[in-house]
């Protein structure tokens, strides 16, 4: 019987276990090919659209899967910071992620850069799933970005390894030189993109820029003089827009080409479904407005409330032209359901809207075209509702329905479906535990109850008899207004409360409730300090 001899392989390479080093190197190569992809990913989404980026898309889909609850600690803890914050919770999460693909692709290295690159399919999912997604192109530069990382990854890796034999070898300088040079090179182009810009945020801006106000048919009445009083410290009685408050769920600000907007009206009770652009919108009666608007997240004492002039036209007009009819007048629908571009849909009573009170489509504020931030080129202005009832910003569609049909965004996620203002009242100075001297105290704040107004607002130190608070001017029922109290300050430690009676007689309940279902109410107190004379 003849022996079966066997062919020689390849001679065995000389085999190591890999090092420290080489273990660090591979989850650097994790971080840095997880970066690279981001930079790609980034750079392309400025040619398909800045809110189909991987972390604008997964964040999104964050927001929107959040427990209500959890969004109002978030509120309340970081502001309107909330959006910063989570992003970068996402590329905290995402860099441990890539560090620990590093080092698993380091022994298995097709498979880690495939893991990569399912990082950016889920980023590529994420982003045509979301509301305002309507292209598959939304997709891309997920796609794009995680094959880029799964390149590099793979590269890198591969100069830690042997060519054939999966053994650690030290080409530790063109695996640096690699990874220096895509990082740099990504940093680069990603940096170029965002200060040149996309076509659509370069035609937005422009068209912002280009775009003339018209005179008001109606002008606001003058701010009675009075209504503003000379303290320092209290919140003014208009608001400068830079310093608005801003709550919502977009974590890429809508940049919207006025030129190309439209605002489509449609749905029951309807008779002929109409399409408006902004120039047909401006050539019809204007009104300009003061309206305090304030956001259901607003604690007892909270700053997301603020007063501005709002430039626009009464939306009631434009759905009696489309022969909508409020429910008192047997009208189908009681529910206008607003759509925002970035796919928030905010539901608001058409009762409400129809009640002759100054709910208006506005395109302007303080004087200017509304801020991108504020909603440009139009939003939704109801004074009397809180803001996510009401307040539409970026608005593109107008649908009418009932209560009963359809629940927009914020109701599946405990909130009320209808949510009028509480009075509210607040101190702003002195804040809390501030240390003022002994003698004459100014404290002072704003008061509102939209549509309804402010009667009286009254102030106790301790637990003394209420004391009433001398009112700034009323300019009008739909806004805040601000009240001061002399207060002759002892030495020691003190507890100053309000609280306000609006116009139909109605005091503030002095039982602090939180913000859901459907806002906060209580008074407001702070604690400070006198200090001696």
């Amino acid at each position: 019987m003849n022996a079966t001899r066997t062919a020689p392989g390849p001679p065995a390479g000389p085999h190591r276990e890999p090092t420290r080093t080489d273990r660090l190197l591979a989850a650097l190569g994790g971080l840095v090919s997880a970066y690279v992809a981001l930079a790609v990913a980034d750079l392309a989404s400025f040619w398909v659209r800045p809110e189909a980026g991987p972390v604008v898309a997964v964040g999104g889909t964050v927001v929107d899967r959040t427990p209500a609850a959890l969004k109002e600690w978030a509120i309340r803890s970081f502001g309107e910071n909330d959006k910063a914050v989570l992003q970068l919770g996402i590329l905290l999460l995402l860099a441990v992620l890539a560090l620990g693909i590093g080092l698993f692709a380091l022994g298995h290295r097709a498979l880690g850069a495939a893991a990569v690159g399912a990082f950016g399919l889920l980023g590529a999912v994420a982003a045509v799933t979301r509301p305002d997604s309507t292209s598959v192109m939304d997709a891309v530069p997920s796609l794009v970005g995680g094959a880029a990382g799964a390149l590099l990854l793979y590269v890198l890796i591969g100069r830690l390894l042997a060519p054939g034999t999966g053994t650690a070898r030290a080409d530790r300088r063109g695996f640096l030189i690699v990874a220096a040079s895509s990082g740099l090179v990504a940093t680069g182009a990603a940096a170029v993109a965002r200060a040149v810009g996309t076509p659509v945020q370069e035609n937005a801006a422009a068209s912002r820029a280009a775009l003339r106000l018209p005179r008001p048919a109606s002008p606001a009445p003058a701010v009675p003089a009075g209504a503003q009083l000379p303290v320092p410290g209290i919140s003014p009685f208009v608001t400068p827009n830079r310093d608005f408050y801003r709550v919502d769920t977009a974590l890429v600000v809508p940049k919207v080409d006025a030129d190309r907007w439209r605002l489509r009206i449609h749905g029951s009770g309807v008779r002929e479904e109409r399409v408006l652009t902004l120039r047909e919108l401006m050539a019809r009666p204007v009104l300009e407005r003061d309206i305090t608007l304030c956001c259901v997240s607003n604690p007892v004492g909270g700053p997301y409330a603020g007063n501005a002039r709002w430039l626009g036209v009464r939306l009631a007009d434009l759905l009696r032209e489309a022969g909508v009819r409020p429910p008192s007048e047997g009208g189908p629908a009681d529910q206008l359901v607003a759509r925002s571009v970035d796919g928030m849909t905010i539901g608001t009573p058409v009762e409400t809207v129809m009640d002759g009170r100054d709910a208006l489509l506005a395109f302007g504020m303080n004087g200017e075209p509304l801020p991108f931030s504020h909603g440009f080129p139009v939003r939704m202005v109801v004074p009397g509702l809180y803001g996510y009832v009401s307040a539409c910003k970026w608005i593109e569609s107008i649908e009418l329905t009932t209560f009963a049909a359809y629940d927009a965004y914020w109701v599946p996620r405990g909130w009320a479906a209808q949510a009028p203002v509480k009075t509210q009242s607040r101190i702003d100075t002195p804040h809390a535990f501030a240390r003022p001297a002994a003698g004459t105290v100014m404290v002072a704040g704003v008061a509102w109850a939209q549509h309804r107004g402010i009667r009286r607002v009254e102030v106790r130190v301790d637990d003394g008899p209420w004391q009433e608070a001398r009112l700034a001017a009323e300019d009008s029922s739909d806004t805040w207004r601000q009240w001061v109290h002399p207060w002759t300050a002892t030495p020691g430690r003190h507890t100053l409360t309000v609280r306000a009676t609006d116009g139909t007689g109605t005091t503030q309940p002095e039982r602090r409730t939180d913000t859901m279902p459907d806002g906060a109410q209580g008074w407001h107190s702070v604690e400070v300090t006198v200090k001696g004379g």
